[in-house]
């Protein structure tokens, strides 16, 4: 049969008899070189999307998951400013250049604190997460996790944290370097946010 006349299905048909002959040979590191790894990474995201739920964020910046439940995601003023801060940014923020995104995380740690927040304090707490010498960030992402993670497993979760996402990136032929950027892996249609 031509390619040209062979349906999607046929083609997922032979496709699967093709994998399970390598696994029988016990060759998963041939379908590991066929596959790649950009392509396991979205394999596995369609396969969480079953999984994941849609976040809402509403108008008084709660944070609900509406498939679990409306389950809230609770998170002090200066957790919930740093996850919308990642979350605002799917291309991912490097901790050393989070003194780039100074305002931008004031504006949020305003906006989701009450009202009668100390503006002093609240700028403070902002200068210790964006300082690559003060540990306070890793602090806060270790929090968000914590909070997702009393929600739902941990495969689940590792979809809504700050997680490690490194890129290495070439000047000229001799120079290379890491780009080791922070991002929340969430597939950004299922946010929605109220506002």
């Amino acid at each position: 049969m031509e390619e040209q006349k062979r349906t999607p299905e046929e083609l997922a048909a032979e496709l699967k008899q093709l994998l399970t002959a390598l696994q029988l040979q016990d060759r998963n590191d041939l379908i590991l070189q066929a596959l790649g790894v950009p392509l396991l990474e979205q394999l596995r995201i369609e396969a969480a999307r079953g999984k994941l739920s849609r976040l809402l964020i509403t108008k008084d910046h709660r944070l609900l998951l509406l498939d679990y439940g409306q389950k809230e995601v609770v998170l002090q003023p200066v957790h919930k400013a740093v996850f919308l801060l990642f979350l605002a940014h799917p291309e991912g923020i490097e901790f050393k250049r989070l003194g780039d995104y100074r305002q931008e995380l004031l504006d949020y740690y305003l906006r989701v604190s009450p009202a009668s927040v100390d503006r002093q304090q609240v700028e403070e707490s902002v200068s210790r997460l964006i300082d690559p010498l003060d540990n306070a960030i890793n602090e806060k992402c270790s929090r968000i996790k914590r909070a997702f993670l009393e929600l739902m497993d941990e495969y689940s979760a590792s979809y809504y944290i700050i997680s490690s996402h490194t890129t290495k990136r070439f000047a000229g032929s001799s120079r290379i370097w890491y780009e080791r950027l922070k991002v929340i892996n969430l597939p950004r249609e299922l946010v929605i946010w109220e506002t």
